[in-house]
C-alpha cells in the first residue's frame, strides 16, 4: 500500500507540473486598465469606452416600419440619384436596385414576430451597399453603432522582404504595454488563421474600387472598425500569433473594445444645404479611421489641435527641423536631410476642411519656409474633403492654368427637379449650368449631364504658382476622392512624378452628398417642397451617395476617375524602417528622384512708384523672362541666373502684374501679384 501510495503521489505531482506548465503556455490577456494611463489630451474620451458584450448590450430594436423606410430611402438613392449605377453594373456585375427591390418584397410580406433579426437585416443592406464597390455610397448604420469605433490598442501595418509582405505592430496607445507583445514584433495569426489569409478575407468585408484598395482596407479592419459602416466583430476577442523580438513564437488575446462618438471635427457639415457640403468628395470610413489613429497613437496632436492659438514661426527650419502649422491635423511639415540633400517634406492627412482659401494659404506658408531645392508632397491615408481645397492646390506647384476637373450627374427627373430648384444659385449652391444638358436629355436619351467643374476656375488660379522647386508625390491606396482628384490632377498637369507604395489611389472618383443633404436641397429655398420624396431615416440611420462623377482632364480628357485612378509613374515597397522609423527609406528614395530634377527660381521683389513699378527678380534655371499687365504682353528679357531689375509703366487702370519664366522655350515658372 505505501508504494502504491506513493506511486499515486509521484503522479499527482506530475499532473501538478504538467498543469502547470499548461497554465504557464496559456495565452495572456491583458486588462482593460490601460485606459486610465491614456494620454491626458484623450483619457475622458476614453473613459466612457467599453468591451464589445457590454456595448452589444446596449444595441437597440429597429423596427419594422423604420426598415421599410430604410430600404425605400435606399431604392431611391441608387435608383434615381446614384451616378455611377450603369459603370457599376457593367464593371462588377451587379444589380443593386433588384436587390434592395427583394429585400422590400420581404419586408411587405413579415410581420414584427417574423422579421428577421436586426443584425441580419443591417448585414444585408451592407452586402447590398458594399456590392458595388463605392466608398461614396454608403448605408450608415443607425443607434448605436453611429459614430462608435471598435478598435484595438496597436496598429498593424505592412511591409516588403524581397518582395514579400510581412505584418508588424507598429504604433501602440500610450498606456498599452505587455512584456513581449512590443513594436516591431512580427504578426504571422490572427484567431488562428494566416495572417495573410486573414486580411484577404477581411478585405471582402469592404467595398473598395481596387484590389489594391480592398486589401489595404483589409489591413485598417483588423485593428479598427468604424461601425458607421460595419457590424461590430463577430469575435469577442483576437488571438495574436506573433514572433517576439528575440524570435520567440507566441500568441496574445486582446480584447475589442468600443469607442465612445468621436469629437466633432473642424470639417464641414455635410447634411447642411451650404456650397461647403455641396462640394465634398470624402471617404467617411477612412477619414473615421484617420481621427481614430490620431486619438489613439498621435495624442499630442489631438492637443495641440485643441489649443486656439498657436506660435508660428516665420523664419526657415534647420536641416532636419519641423515647422509649426495652425492646421495640425491637416498638415505637418519639416526639412528632411537626406544622402540625397535637404528637402521640404509636408504631409497631408485631410482636405475635410470648412476653409479652403485658409487650407491652400497655410500650405503656401509652410511650403516658402521650406528648403526650395525640390519638395516632397505625401498623401497617404488622405481619405479627401473639399474639391475646392485639393484641386485649388494645384496651381501653388505649377506654372500651367489649372482645369478643374469636370463632373456629371446622371439624368433623371429627380436630379434635374433638384438643379432646377437651386439653378439660380438662391441657397449658395449653384446648380444651374447643368439644366440645360439634363433637361434636353429627354430627347436626347444621353445618360449624363454636360460635365462642369465644382471648384471655379477663378479660384483654381486665384495664387497662381508659388514654389519653383521640383515636386514629387507620394500615394497609396487609401487615397480616395478629392486625393484622388488632387493626384489625378497632379498627373494631368504634368507636376512631376507620382510614387506610389500600392499599384493604385483608392479610384474614389466622385463627389458625394448625404441622404441629409438631399432632403435639405428640396427644402430650400423656401417654401418647403411637399412632395419631396426624402423622408427622415429612423434612429439615426445614415445614407450618402456619389452624385456627381468626375472626368480627368489633359491627356486624359474624359476619363472617369472612378475604378481606375491614378498610378504612379514608380512603385515603391515599404520598409520595416520606414514603419519603425519614420518612414526614413521612403523619404530617402523620393528625395533621390528629386536630386536630378531641375531647380527653377523666380523670386519678385516689386516697388511701385506713380505709374511707375520697378521689378527685382531673382532667377535660377530660366533664360527669359515676360512680363504682363492685366494679361497683356508688355516686354521680355534674355536672362541668366542671378538678380536682374528693371521698371514697367504701367496704364493708368492696371491691377495686376505676372512674370512668366521660360527655358528656353519651355514655360516653367510664374508669379502673380496684385499691384
Amino acid at each position: 500500500m505505501a508504494k502504491k501510495s506513493s506511486t499515486n503521489r509521484k503522479k499527482k505531482t506530475t499532473s501538478k507540473k504538467r498543469t502547470s506548465k499548461r497554465r504557464r503556455t496559456r495565452v495572456e490577456k491583458p486588462t482593460l486598465k490601460f485606459l486610465k494611463r491614456a494620454h491626458s489630451a484623450i483619457r475622458s474620451h476614453l473613459a466612457a469606452a467599453t468591451d464589445l458584450p457590454t456595448f452589444l448590450e446596449s444595441a437597440g430594436v429597429l423596427n419594422l416600419s423604420g426598415r421599410k423606410r430604410l430600404v425605400a430611402q435606399a431604392l431611391l438613392l441608387i435608383a434615381d440619384n446614384y451616378v455611377h449605377l450603369p459603370l457599376k453594373e457593367a464593371m462588377h456585375g451587379v444589380n443593386p436596385v433588384q436587390r434592395l427591390r427583394l429585400i422590400k418584397h420581404r419586408l411587405d410580406l413579415s410581420t414584427p414576430s417574423t422579421m428577421e433579426s436586426e443584425f441580419a437585416f443591417h448585414r444585408e443592406m451592407l452586402e447590398v451597399f458594399n456590392s458595388i464597390r463605392d466608398l461614396h455610397t454608403n448605408y450608415l448604420l443607425p443607434a448605436p453603432f453611429n459614430n462608435t469605433v471598435a478598435f484595438l490598442p496597436f496598429d498593424v501595418e505592412e511591409y516588403f522582404h524581397e518582395h514579400q509582405p510581412k505584418y508588424i505592430a507598429s504604433h501602440f496607445m500610450q498606456g498599452f504595454s505587455h512584456q513581449h507583445f512590443k513594436p516591431g514584433i512580427e504578426i504571422t495569426m490572427w484567431s488562428g488563421v494566416p495572417i495573410g489569409r486573414a486580411i484577404a478575407v477581411n478585405a471582402n468585408r469592404h467595398a473598395g474600387s481596387n484590389l489594391a484598395a480592398r486589401h489595404v482596407r483589409g489591413i485598417d479592419g483588423l485593428t479598427i472598425r468604424p461601425l458607421q459602416r460595419s457590424l461590430p466583430p463577430e469575435e469577442l476577442w483576437v488571438v495574436i500569433g506573433y514572433i517576439d523580438l528575440n524570435g520567440n513564437k507566441r500568441e496574445l488575446r486582446q480584447d475589442w473594445l468600443v469607442s465612445p462618438p468621436l469629437p466633432d471635427t473642424d470639417g464641414v457639415d455635410a447634411d447642411s444645404a451650404s456650397e461647403n457640403a455641396a462640394c465634398l468628395g470624402i471617404d467617411l470610413e477612412l477619414d473615421i479611421i484617420r481621427r481614430m489613429k490620431k486619438m489613439l497613437f498621435a495624442p499630442k496632436v489631438v492637443a495641440e489641435a485643441g489649443k486656439k492659438r498657436r506660435k508660428l514661426s516665420m523664419r526657415r527650419p534647420a536641416a532636419g527641423a519641423s515647422v509649426t502649422t495652425s492646421m495640425p491635423g491637416v498638415f505637418s511639415a519639416k526639412s528632411v536631410d537626406t544622402p540625397s540633400g535637404v528637402f521640404g517634406y509636408i504631409r497631408i492627412f485631410s482636405f475635410n476642411v470648412d476653409d479652403p482659401s485658409a487650407f491652400v494659404e497655410e500650405f503656401i506658408r509652410l511650403a516658402e519656409l521650406l528648403p526650395q531645392r525640390g519638395l516632397i508632397i505625401d498623401v497617404r491615408g488622405n481619405g479627401g474633403g473639399h474639391i475646392w481645397a485639393s484641386e485649388g492646390l494645384l496651381q501653388v506647384l505649377t506654372p500651367v492654368e489649372i482645369a478643374p476637373e469636370p463632373v456629371q450627374f446622371i439624368n433623371t427627373p429627380l436630379n434635374l427637379r433638384i438643379c432646377k430648384r437651386h439653378e439660380s444659385n438662391p441657397s449658395g449652391i449653384d446648380l444651374g449650368p447643368w439644366v440645360e444638358s439634363m433637361r434636353r436629355s429627354v430627347e436626347t436619351g444621353a445618360v449624363y449631364s454636360r460635365g462642369f467643374p465644382i471648384t471655379p476656375v477663378e479660384f483654381a488660379n486665384q495664387w497662381g504658382q508659388k514654389y519653383h522647386g521640383p515636386v514629387i508625390l507620394i500615394t497609396d491606396a487609401r487615397c480616395y476622392s478629392a486625393t484622388d482628384i488632387f493626384a489625378a490632377g497632379f498627373k494631368d498637369h504634368e507636376i512631376g512624378p507620382i510614387l506610389g507604395v500600392d499599384d493604385n489611389t483608392g479610384a474614389g472618383g466622385a463627389n458625394v452628398w448625404t441622404h441629409g443633404l438631399l432632403r435639405e436641397l428640396l427644402r430650400v429655398p423656401s417654401p418647403v417642397d411637399p412632395d419631396s420624396p426624402y423622408e427622415n431615416l429612423p434612429n439615426a440611420a445614415g445614407m450618402r451617395v456619389s452624385i456627381r462623377r468626375t472626368l480627368r482632364v489633359g491627356e486624359q480628357a474624359g476619363t472617369p476617375v472612378e475604378d481606375l485612378g491614378v498610378t504612379p509613374d514608380q512603385r515603391y515597397f515599404m520598409t520595416k524602417n520606414d514603419l519603425l522609423s519614420g518612414n526614413e527609406d521612403l523619404i530617402n528614395s523620393a528625395a533621390e528622384a528629386l536630386s536630378i530634377m531641375p531647380v527653377r527660381e523666380l523670386t519678385v521683389v516689386t516697388d511701385q512708384s506713380g505709374s511707375i513699378v520697378t521689378i527685382e527678380a531673382t532667377t535660377t534655371g530660366l533664360s527669359r523672362l515676360d512680363t504682363y499687365i492685366d494679361g497683356r504682353p508688355v516686354e521680355s528679357h534674355v536672362i541668366n541666373d542671378g538678380t536682374h531689375t528693371f521698371e514697367v509703366d504701367l496704364p493708368a487702370d492696371a491691377t495686376f502684374l505676372e512674370l512668366a519664366g521660360y527655358d528656353n522655350d519651355d514655360f516653367v515658372a510664374n508669379r502673380k501679384m496684385t499691384l
